[in-house]
């Protein structure tokens, strides 16, 4: 008899991130022993993760829960963890689209959902921001196909694509779209967009800050005045956009944009929110490519977005490509309204089995 305990799991990449896929009702009911048990299975708190699964970097130290949902007008419900490699920290507080490709496939190689043909939609209850989402996952001969020929930058080869649609996500974390309800607000003496389609961003000019918005991710993060700099507006932006004291939050992201370089829409560098993104996060481009039609934002005075064009795909570059968004929106009373926003993401089993955690963690009570 082992003194640990086993605990069922997938291991699978989404997007550009990677994470342990869990059924809700393998882990602790209780969110406090839930939390323990995912810190040990992650090797939390130890910037190497060592002892764990984790990757030793937010974007591979990442848990999806899943479950048959009670929604008429969904088959599951997701909800994303966020543990931290180099602190003892669980969190809840944002959601993550780059997992969110995972759950369909999940969902259907679990059996929480029939698969059909040629391809399945799996309506998602996504509940960090209690929206919708339906993820369309080819599934030929009842078959979850991985191999296929869409890339996504970030993620080497290609893949099946999964297209996702996003239904009625606009302020689903801080009350609205706009939360300031201004397209630019001066926060430190940098002018901001403040925006939430889905994930609540911050835009702001990197030449505002002394930056050309071309630096690597790593030349930001050796930058310390700049970081201190971008954290200072963080912190003031995430009062004025409803999110309270942010100073442990993992939101608002801080999106750096500079015009394209490549035929995008613009250039972006990401804070998520004291590293720097490699690439840019599947909500994090949905609410920059939204800032993007929203006259007298700072991102439509970077990227140059006519009003006619609202019906558009927006190409937001990040420093290992680019990521394509689909938007929709419209003009009502001078006040933006978006209709719809979609995405390509890919995914891939890549092991299921059992995570073992120390059986101190979690007693049978």
């Amino acid at each position: 008899m082992s003194s640990q305990r086993a605990i069922r799991c997938s291991l699978m990449r989404g997007g550009t991130s990677k994470g342990l896929y869990f059924h809700a009702s393998d882990l602790p009911s209780d969110p406090a022993t839930r939390d323990a048990v995912l810190l040990a299975a992650m090797g939390s708190p130890d910037v190497r993760q060592i002892d764990g699964m984790g990757g030793a970097h937010p974007l591979t130290s990442k848990v999806a829960i899943v479950s048959a949902s009670d929604r008429d007008d969904a088959d599951v419900d997701y909800l994303f963890l966020q543990v931290w490699p180099d602190r003892a920290e669980v969190t809840d507080a944002q959601n993550c689209g780059n997992l969110l490709a995972g759950v369909g496939p999940f969902a259907l190689e679990e059996g929480l959902v029939t698969p059909r043909e040629p391809h399945t939609d799996v309506r998602i209850w996504m509940k960090n921001t209690q929206s919708l989402a339906v993820a369309r996952v080819q599934t030929p001969e009842g078959v979850v196909r991985y191999d296929g020929d869409a890339h996504i930058d970030g993620v080497p080869g290609t893949s099946a694509p999964i297209p996702i649609e996003f239904l009625d996500i606009a302020g689903s974390t801080c009350g609205s779209l706009l939360p300031t309800a201004n397209a630019v607000d001066v926060i430190d003496g940098v002018r901001v967009t403040c925006i939430d389609n889905g994930m609540p961003v911050v835009c702001l000019r990197a030449d505002d800050v002394g930056l050309t918005g071309y630096e690597t991710p790593s030349e930001i993060e050796a930058n310390a005045e700049v970081c201190a700099h971008v954290e200072r507006i963080r912190l003031r932006a995430g009062e004025l956009m409803n999110l309270g004291d942010v100073t442990s939050a993992t939101v608002p992201k801080m999106s750096l944009i500079a015009p394209a370089l490549h035929g995008g829409a613009l250039t972006t560098r990401t804070f998520i929110p004291k590293r720097v993104h490699e690439a840019i996060g599947v909500f994090g481009a949905v609410s920059v490519a939204t800032a993007c039609l929203v006259p007298g934002s700072v991102a439509y005075e970077v990227a140059g977005i006519r009003p006619d064009e609202h019906a558009a795909t927006i190409d937001v570059e990040h420093p290992t490509g680019y990521f394509s968004v689909s938007m929709n929106v419209s003009l009502e009373d001078g006040a933006v309204l978006v209709r719809s926003s979609a995405l390509l993401r890919t995914a891939r089993l890549l092991m299921r089995g059992e995570v073992f955690v120390p059986g101190a963690i979690w007693r049978d009570s």
